[in-house]
């Protein structure tokens, strides 16, 4: 078990009606400038954007509207924010909506307290601002866990690169499962895909642990959860259970005592970078052709997660038979949550030619127990496009 230090400062609301019965007080610490930053009118179709105004008022605070930040946040939107957060005093950021929102606030927090450019910054000094604007998170799309750490991915079109960032951590989140309702199905199917990636990319990491078995129980109540959603999509427990099991991995939990075993992550940023596609939708793709090129690289590993998270019978089976197996089950709960198994499914407008340069320009994550070979990359993205 690898040493590990560990902290996961956010304070989690969670529950109905979180935003009447917590919001105000949450706030009362803060001064009186609160910039609402979200992303498109759903958060003003469903009410919940009047309702957020009305309580922000009535706590004596002025409402600075950021709007509009899109799916895959770009680095052009972040430092809009970080000179609104400048340019109007703001003392504190709302984030309302899922992932893209919440990443996006992250480093709107710090680059409006960066003493230079945010992106050069982190990426050439290899420094980081800790101690940017506060920010809280109302979420209304679980899937990413984004209001857990202060991980975020922001596309820079300049560069055609999309990158992870850290930026400062939530002072508290606000998960109200009953927000749920309010989001298209195929989407929320993509969310489930995306949290059940994060746990399997920690998972296939190196190192064994306990960190492994806590990880297994949450897989596992992700399958069922999941499955009794499609049959019941209204059903606010289920719904709740959903949005804690993705919470859940981004406290980093499941890394603690591993290494971290992230790759079809990187690989998808790249392909976002190039078609901009869905982030979860794309992931559902990619995992199942890279699983089949890894899997006799691990197959005990491979064998355990196949029985423990989809309850796989081993009887008669051979390790590698079982792996194997595993490896199609996660594929075929792709096709249970109704998602495309190709990026052309998808809609993506992808050739050889891109996928050439996903695969030359993606990261490749050094510490799997086989590294793939760009060309091997490029071969896997081929077989499912």
């Amino acid at each position: 078990m690898k040493n590990f230090f560990y902290h996961a400062p956010v304070k989690v609301l969670f529950g109905e009606g979180g935003v009447d019965k917590h919001l105000a007080a949450e706030l009362a610490a803060y001064g009186k400038n609160i910039m609402l930053a979200y992303g498109g009118g759903s958060v003003k179709r469903s009410g919940l954007y009047d309702q957020l105004v009305s309580v922000l008022e009535q706590a004596g605070k002025t409402v600075i509207d950021f709007g509009g930040i899109t799916s895959n946040p770009t680095y052009d939107m972040v430092l809009r924010g970080a000179e609104t957060v400048k340019r109007e005093n703001v003392d504190f950021i709302l984030a309302v909506g899922g992932g893209s929102v919440m990443d996006c606030v992250k480093i709107i927090s710090s680059a409006a307290k960066a003493p230079k450019d945010y992106w050069e910054m982190f990426f050439e000094d290899h420094q980081a601002v800790t101690g940017g604007t506060p920010w809280g998170a109302i979420v209304t799309l679980s899937g990413t866990g984004s209001e857990m750490n202060g991980g975020a991915g922001i596309t820079n079109n300049a560069l055609n690169k999309k990158a992870t960032l850290f930026g400062t951590q939530a002072q508290f989140a606000i998960c109200d499962p009953a927000y749920l309702l309010t989001v298209p199905e195929k989407q929320l199917a993509s969310g489930i895909f995306d949290n059940l990636s994060h746990c399997m990319e920690t998972y296939f990491g190196p190192g064994e642990c306990v960190s492994d078995a806590m990880n297994e129980a949450v897989m596992h109540d992700i399958i069922e959860n999941a499955r009794a959603w499609r049959k019941d999509p209204k059903n606010i427990n289920i719904l709740g259970n959903l949005m804690w099991d993705s919470s859940l991995p981004q406290t980093f939990l499941f890394n603690c005592g591993k290494e971290g075993g992230f790759q079809c992550h990187p690989i998808e940023a790249q392909l976002c970078a190039y078609t901009g596609s869905n982030h979860g939708m794309a992931l559902a793709v990619i995992h199942p052709s890279y699983y089949r090129h890894i899997v006799k690289d691990m197959p005990e590993k491979f064998a355990r997660f196949g029985q423990k998270v989809f309850d796989l019978d081993p009887a008669r089976k051979t390790t590698q038979e079982l792996a194997d197996e595993a490896v199609e089950a996660v594929a075929n709960f792709v096709k249970e949550l109704g998602l495309d198994s190709s990026f052309t499914g998808l809609g993506l407008k992808v050739d050889e030619e891109i996928l050439r340069k996903v695969s030359e320009n993606c990261g490749v994550n050094m510490s799997m127990p086989r590294v793939l070979p760009r060309e091997e990359i490029f071969q896997m993205l081929m077989e499912v496009m």
